[in-house]
């Protein structure tokens, strides 16, 4: 029996739920709920394989790039950002929470931190679900120009975190702005990377039943980096921590890669 949408959601919606359990209950002990940012991307990877599985067919090229990529992007995601946090404190988002409801925090991060990602997960992955259900044909000039995009972001986002990563090394950089390499075209090379990536794998599922749907997952994304959680956040904290920030945003694109003004 061919499977359905219904079947995929049940099975990957219990997955990413026992996930982000298991996340919530080391986080306590540790007293860091930075792990649900960590945990992030492998929670793709285990999306994907949940429904490789219980789509349960030979595997094809479009399913083998629907599977392939979001477990390439999703553990060198989670794997960069455990080196980044290993030894560091909890991230401030995290600690004004916990500054806020001190004695409930715990369970308050169940719902607000780790139940949240969760239900993200699930609507960011739509592609990597939706796409995989398609029978097997011919990838198309839709599924091609996926491809391409998905190398381009991943292009940002490999290529970016290490420029980043270089930059902090060096006790030279110590309070100056990152604005050579991929941060002199965008402030954000990495949230650009990672929405081109999902833009691509909505492509690669689009010449498929359901595919139109998928496009709900990069849609998402693409909202909370620019208007929710990413840019805006982010920035926030940059310009309280750094003033000449400002001085950065005058001359550079926040997020599409464009030559900075004079």
């Amino acid at each position: 029996m061919t499977a359905q949408p219904i079947d995929v959601f049940v099975n990957t919606g219990v997955f990413i739920a026992l996930l982000m359990l298991v996340a919530w209950l080391v986080s306590l002990p540790l007293r860091n709920a930075s792990i649900a940012d960590i945990v992030w991307g492998c929670g793709f990877v285990l999306v994907a394989w949940v429904t490789f599985f219980t789509v349960n067919r030979p595997l094809d090229p479009r399913q083998a790039l629907l599977l392939g990529i979001p477990t390439f992007w999703g553990l060198r995601l989670s794997l960069h950002l455990f080196r980044r946090n290993h030894g560091k404190p909890e991230d401030k988002r995290y600690q004004a929470l916990r500054a806020q409801r001190p004695d409930s925090f715990g369970w308050v991060s169940l719902v607000t931190v780790f139940g949240l990602q969760g239900v993200l997960m699930f609507g960011v992955s739509l592609p990597v679900q939706l796409g995989q259900l398609a029978p097997s044909v011919p990838l198309g000039a839709f599924a091609w120009a996926g491809l391409a995009l998905c190398a381009l972001g991943l292009f940002f986002e490999v290529v970016g975190d290490h420029q980043l990563a270089q930059f902090v090394k060096n006790p030279a950089n110590k309070g100056s702005t990152m604005n050579t390499g991929l941060w002199r075209y965008t402030r954000h090379p990495n949230y650009f990377g990672d929405s081109c990536l999902w833009w691509g794998l909505g492509l690669i599922a689009w010449d498929t039943p359901y595919g139109m749907w998928g496009l709900l997952g990069p849609a998402l994304i693409t909202y909370l980096l620019t208007q929710v959680s990413g840019v805006p956040m982010l920035e926030k904290a940059m310009l309280e921590n750094n003033p000449r920030y400002a001085d950065y945003m005058r001359v550079t694109s926040a997020f599409f890669p464009w030559p900075p003004k004079e």
